[in-house]
């Protein structure tokens, strides 16, 4: 399995839309996520998705097989990404397999739904987070501290990939790692955090033209604006 960057010049009328994009792929499968590009997660569908699509490859006895593509966050694809990868499954449901992978179903169309067996599975328990970077320590070398994996799980919110960014986060800032060495928060919560205090310090129209520069690159680094507005727990 190998990572590897996209990148991708199309022409929108008069406009030229330069993409980039960060895929994972095997010899079996490729996966990627629209939603980083943002509001432009349509060209992704409509270009690169339907190009893997088509393409349906053949195994060494001549037998034809299929591509399988693994679609990350589907939820937050806009409406036009959803209608434009619904036509995509229709026409080349032959030669592709999809694989579809959300947090919440009810943001993903019904025309995608009905034409997909639904399957609901548990956000990971702490102890399975614990496990999976005790075993990512392990086979990058790193020595855990005893209770250093589960205050990083407890603190991910049941959230794998969160868990793993900040196990990564904490390996570039101190190594080795102490049994009481702090656990990071993320870059863009640490950003929100900015913003609350801003807001609080000063109410003018100056401090709110600032606010809403920062709450907009936010939202055009994919930051959710659920996620932004959302309460602290």
């Amino acid at each position: 399995m190998f990572q590897w960057p996209l990148c991708m010049i199309l022409r929108a009328g008069s406009r030229t839309i330069d993409l980039e994009l960060t895929t994972l792929a095997s010899t079996n499968h490729v996966e990627l996520s629209p939603s980083d590009v943002g509001f432009q997660d349509r060209y992704i569908v409509q270009e690169i998705i339907k190009e893997m699509a088509k393409n349906r490859p053949i195994d060494t006895k001549g037998k034809k097989g299929f591509n399988v593509l693994v679609l990350n966050e589907v939820d937050k694809l806009s409406r036009e990404a959803q209608h434009s990868l619904r036509r995509t499954m229709e026409k080349y449901s032959a030669s592709c397999r999809l694989i579809l992978c959300c947090n919440s179903s009810s943001k993903v169309t019904e025309a995608i739904r009905s034409r997909c067996l639904n399957i609901r599975i548990n956000a990971p328990s702490a102890e399975q987070i614990v496990k999976v970077l005790e075993f990512i320590g392990k086979k990058e070398g790193l020595q855990l501290p005893s209770g250093f994996a589960a205050r990083i799980a407890e603190k991910s919110n049941r959230n794998l990939r969160r868990a793993i960014l900040s196990f990564e986060t904490c390996r570039v800032q101190q190594y080795p790692f102490t049994s009481n060495q702090a656990i990071p928060p993320m870059d863009w919560e640490e950003y929100i955090s900015e913003i609350a205090t801003d807001i609080m310090k000063e109410q003018s129209p100056k401090r709110l033209f600032q606010v809403r520069g920062k709450v907009y690159e936010l939202l055009i680094n994919c930051i959710p604006p659920e996620i932004v507005l959302k309460a602290p727990p």
